[in-house]
């Protein structure tokens, strides 16, 4: 199982104003979330940890894990409200967020909450967004890496919204405490741009991160691929030529993918992580960007399943892998 740890919310996408009003929609969303459903879907069994309201919003989220099938005895429910993520899609087809939460039950997992102990079938933890840098849930989550670290494998997925964290120093503070004891981190070029403010590129984020520890870097770079950092090299994988629907939790997809893949090829461990080759490395990378090539032509966090992926990879990238560097480039 691997068990992810972060926020549920409910995403209210708002369309162009028409006679005087805004129509919307509800739907479930963050990106923890889309995780757990997106793992669920491709057949590994997951988990979710986080604070869920007893609201009408808080029981529509523990449906839909329900109905998707993933483990909800971690869930802590309370009688805080459920966050909202006003979600407005530009007209790049980028997602456009602004985050109505203080106070809400997704912010309040406390250290006390957190299971004594995990179930000897859970293999993985992931961490992501902005409960990794609000209190008191991320100190809560960010002991929980730090517990399990080494016995289990720690993925992290930063997921930036400054909207929703605020000051970015303490955001960089917060999210330390997780890149210290990651096996993964997965993270967009955007990520990389918002966390360093343009100072870094894409490439030397990774090697930050593989010098905190981590074993395995992915960075997504929307329609332009992806590329993979472990201690053996790198590996870069071309984008899909795909019809863009919109680009919501196709982050979400590529992470699941890549865990999954981890999973079902009997990698999800930390010393098979650190021991990865190129080769290895490029089937993971194939995988994730398959999945999230189905999920930015569906509207919304519709993720695929296992047949979508095998499919997309049927059909191929939009071009030839631009082939493996040498170790240690």
């Amino acid at each position: 199982m691997i068990l992810v740890c972060g926020e549920a919310l409910v995403d209210l996408f708002v369309a162009a104003p028409e006679d005087g009003e805004m129509p919307a929609r509800i739907v479930a969303g963050g990106s923890p979330f889309n995780l757990a459903i997106g793992l669920a879907r491709l057949g590994v069994p997951a988990g979710f940890l986080g604070g869920l309201s007893r609201d009408r919003f808080g029981a529509f989220l523990a449906q839909r894990l329900a109905e998707e099938g993933v483990d909800g005895r971690f869930l802590v429910r309370s009688d805080r409200p459920t966050t909202i993520s006003a979600v407005v899609t530009a007209a790049d087809g980028q997602p456009r967020y602004s985050f109505h939460g203080e106070g809400a039950a997704d912010r309040w997992l406390a250290p006390a909450d957190l299971p004594a102990a995990l179930p000897a079938e859970v293999e993985a933890l992931a961490f992501g967004s902005y409960t990794m840098a609000v209190e008191p849930v991320g100190s809560a989550l960010a002991a929980l890496a730090a517990r399990e670290a080494g016995r289990r494998v720690i993925s992290v997925d930063p997921n930036l919204r400054p909207m929703a964290v605020g000051d970015m120093t303490r955001w960089a503070e917060a999210a330390e405490r997780f890149y210290r004891v990651a096996t993964i981190v997965k993270a967009s070029d955007e990520d990389v741009r918002i966390a360093w403010d343009g100072r870094l590129s894409p490439g030397e984020a990774a090697a930050y991160w593989l010098e905190r520890g981590a074993s395995l870097v992915a960075i997504t770079e929307g329609a332009r691929g992806a590329t993979g950092f472990c201690r053996a090299g790198q590996v870069s994988v071309p984008g899909h030529a795909v019809a863009v629907a919109d680009t919501v939790a196709a982050g979400d997809s590529f992470h699941a993918a890549l865990l999954a893949r981890l999973s079902g090829t009997g990698r999800l461990n930390p010393a098979a992580i650190a021991a990865l080759d190129r080769p290895a490395l490029a089937d993971l990378l194939a995988h994730a960007a398959a999945a999230a090539a189905v999920t930015v032509t569906r509207r919304g966090a519709d993720l695929p399943r296992e047949e979508d992926v095998r499919a997309a990879l049927g059909a191929g990238p939009a071009a030839e892998p631009d082939g493996l560097p040498p170790a240690g480039s």
